[in-house]
């Protein structure tokens, strides 16, 4: 096993690809297609306040946090239709833009 995790994002998202439609019973993303976006959602939520909360109180758990909050941000990619490289030829396409100008510009 290569110790490359730069693709990481991409084998995650086609595991939990491969969820949807499964058994609800037979994986925990699976539940979370079952119970639909409004869950997927909340769920993304809850786990971006945790992030916030550890990066304030507990920063020992704010790597645990992260990897929480970037699954669910990947299930809720995939309830939506959304690839991974759609999301990253939006971050390349800002490349080079200021965070205030680009603001600015929606």
């Amino acid at each position: 096993m290569s110790n490359d995790n730069s693709d990481i994002l991409e084998r995650l998202y086609a595991v939990i690809e491969s969820r949807q439609g499964a058994d609800a019973s037979s994986s925990y993303t699976a539940k979370l297609f079952a119970a639909g976006m409004p869950e997927i959602a909340r769920k993304v939520g809850e786990e971006a306040v945790e992030t916030m909360t550890a990066a304030l109180s507990e920063p020992d758990n704010i790597t645990a946090e992260s990897a929480d909050l970037l699954y669910h941000l990947l299930v809720l990619w995939a309830e939506a239709g959304i690839k991974p490289e759609d999301v990253w030829a939006e971050l390349a396409a800002r490349e080079g833009t200021s965070g205030i100008d680009e603001k600015n510009s929606r």
